[in-house]
């Protein structure tokens, strides 16, 4: 089943059926496709491309013989002046990722920006909540700490905006339980973000690479210097457990479909 969603528009997504026709019909099938980066995050560029990720199924004899299949498939290309950038794990690579406090294929499979979905990624999301974790925050600390060197050496926005969401989305997460990746509405929901990152998302409408300029470097630092330790402080007082409660129901899952497909 392919999704045509408003929410799709409302983040300047274009047209993606017939990307997605394309690759039904090819390939191994498709589980689910959702679009992710800059227009999951909130600050898409005029010239940002389309990162599609999702989830693609072997068959049971690239499994279990000699000749294993892809695990994971990637592929870029440009169609019609849009450039395109898809990855896609084997449905048991994304669960293990799933069940390794993996932040990043979690905001893939609970993306709103779906552009293909099937009955198993709606069970993939409903157990999603079970792989939710403390030590997620880890996840998000290191994310946010590259992120943040990669801007100390290019002075772009992009690293930038970047070390900002990753924080509040782990904020939001040990608070929650709600994995939230979307940066505008996480500054809606919380008085932690700096007042001017509103400014930085308008800025980086205008270039996928743009500088950071007018910006203190001091006051970056100690307000990201800030949500590390604001983050710290949630995961200490979270509610989430320290284990995930769903790998029966994620095992039976992957079993389930893995025979139907024989």
């Amino acid at each position: 089943m392919t999704i045509h969603a408003d929410p799709l528009r409302a983040a300047g997504v274009p047209d993606l059926s017939p990307v997605v026709a394309e690759l039904l019909g090819r390939g191994h099938p498709l589980l689910f496709a959702t679009v992710s980066g800059a227009h999951l995050y909130g600050f898409p560029s005029r010239d940002s491309d389309v990162d599609l990720r999702g989830v693609h199924l072997l068959p049971l004899r690239e499994v279990i013989g000699l000749r294993e299949g892809e695990q994971t498939q990637t592929r870029m290309w440009d169609r019609d002046g849009l450039e395109l950038d898809l990855v896609t794990h084997d449905l048991l690579k994304f669960i293990r990722l799933m069940l390794r406090r993996n932040g990043y294929v979690l905001e893939q499979l609970l993306s709103p920006l779906v552009v293909h979905t099937t009955d198993v990624h709606a069970e993939l999301a409903a157990l999603a909540p079970g792989v939710l974790t403390r030590d997620h925050a880890h996840h998000y600390r290191g994310f946010a700490r590259t992120q943040w060197r990669l801007y100390e050496k290019n002075g772009e926005l992009k690293p930038l905006l970047y070390t900002f969401r990753v924080l509040l989305t782990g904020i939001h997460l040990m608070r929650t339980g709600e994995v939230q990746a979307h940066l505008p509405t996480l500054l809606d929901l919380t008085d932690d973000a700096p007042a001017y990152v509103p400014d930085l998302i308008a800025q980086k409408t205008h270039a996928e690479h743009g500088l950071a300029e007018d910006l203190d470097p001091d006051r970056l630092r100690v307000d990201v210097d800030t949500l590390h330790a604001t983050l710290d402080a949630a995961q200490s007082a979270s509610p989430l457990p320290l284990r995930p409660t769903s790998y029966d129901a994620l095992h039976a899952l992957l079993i389930r479909t893995r025979e139907a497909a024989v």
